[in-house]
C-alpha cells in the first residue's frame, strides 16, 4: 500500500477497525470520534485522535485532522433527525474548504439511496431514493462529485453484520412483518474493510462500487434462522401477494477490484 497517512473521518463500528487494519500495515492514521471518552481508545490501537464534531466551531480541527493525508475516508453516517437532509449537507460541505487539490476521498454510502425495482440493481441506476436517510446520502453523494470528481470514489454498502451486530435482534418478537418473501441484501463488515482497503491498494479512484454478499435469502428464512440461533422467538410475516424489493448487484466490485468475497452467504453468518 502505497499511502503514508489516512484520515478516517468516523472512527466506530466499522471506522476503528479499518484504522486498526490500516495502522498494522504501518499507515500513519488520523481517526476521528465524536466522543471524548474514546480518545485514549485510538490512542491505545495506535491510531492519531482527533475529537471531532462537524458542524460546530471546529474549523482549525478539521484543517489538521485532513493535512498532509493521501486519502480520506468519510465514514459519517447521518443522524436520524427531522431536517436529516440539510444538516448532514451542511456537515459534509464544512470539511471541502480543507481537503486539497492532490488528496483522494472514499465516501462510505448506503445502498439506501437506490429505489425498490423488484429486479437487481446496478450503480449505474439514476437513484430516486424512498427514505429520508437515502435521501441526504444522496444529496451527499452529489455534492462530493461535484466538488472532487476523479479523486472521489464511493463505496455503497447495504445492510452492516457481523461481530455483535446480530441480525437475529433485528425482527425477534415482532408481528406480522412486511415482505418475507423479498431477498435480503447484507455485507458483513470484515467484507467492507476488503472492500475499502481493495479500492485503496487499486487506486480506483472516480468510481461507485456496490459492497454486498453474493446470496439474496428470503427475509423470512433469513430472519427467522438468526432469532432462533441466539435464543430469541422468530417474528412471523404476513403472507403478501405483492412485495417490493432490491437486490444488490456486486458484480462491479468483482470485475473493477477482482475483488472475492470472504463470506458470500449470509445464511452461514448467522
Amino acid at each position: 500500500m502505497n499511502s503514508k497517512q489516512i484520515s478516517i473521518l468516523g472512527c466506530g463500528w466499522l471506522g476503528l477497525p479499518l484504522a486498526v487494519d490500516l495502522v498494522s500495515k504501518g499507515i500513519n492514521v488520523k481517526g476521528s470520534t465524536t466522543t471524548a471518552t474514546k480518545i485514549s481508545e485510538l490512542e491505545k490501537e495506535g491510531i492519531m485522535p482527533f475529537l471531532l464534531k462537524l458542524g460546530e466551531a471546529n474549523q482549525e480541527v478539521s484543517k489538521d485532522f485532513l493535512k498532509d493525508s493521501e486519502i480520506i475516508v468519510v465514514n459519517f453516517p447521518p443522524k436520524r433527525i427531522p431536517n436529516i437532509l440539510q444538516v448532514y449537507t451542511q456537515q459534509i460541505a464544512g470539511i471541502l474548504p480543507y481537503i486539497s487539490s492532490t488528496q483522494k476521498v472514499i465516501f462510505i454510502s448506503s445502498t439506501s439511496v437506490y429505489q425498490n425495482t423488484n429486479d437487481e440493481v446496478f450503480e449505474t441506476i439514476d437513484v430516486q431514493p424512498e427514505k429520508a436517510s437515502g435521501l441526504a446520502v444522496a444529496a451527499v453523494e452529489k455534492l462530493l462529485q461535484e466538488q472532487l470528481g476523479e479523486r472521489l470514489t464511493i463505496i455503497r454498502f447495504c445492510g452492516l453484520i457481523g461481530y455483535d451486530r446480530l441480525p437475529g435482534r433485528f425482527l425477534a418478537n415482532k408481528k406480522e412483518v412486511l415482505n418475507g418473501d423479498a431477498p435480503i441484501n447484507v455485507i458483513h463488515r470484515d467484507d467492507c474493510i476488503r472492500l475499502i482497503l481493495a479500492v485503496i491498494e487499486k487506486n480506483s479512484w472516480g468510481e461507485i462500487i456496490n459492497g454486498c454478499a453474493d446470496q439474496h435469502p428470503l427475509r423470512k428464512e433469513f430472519y427467522t434462522i438468526a432469532a432462533r440461533n441466539i435464543g430469541l422467538t422468530p417474528p412471523s410475516f404476513i403472507k403478501q401477494e405483492t412485495i417490493v424489493y432490491k437486490i444488490i448487484s456486486n458484480t462491479k466490485s468483482k470485475t473493477v477490484l477482482g475483488f472475492e468475497y470472504k463470506y458470500p452467504d449470509p445464511l452461514k453468518l448467522i
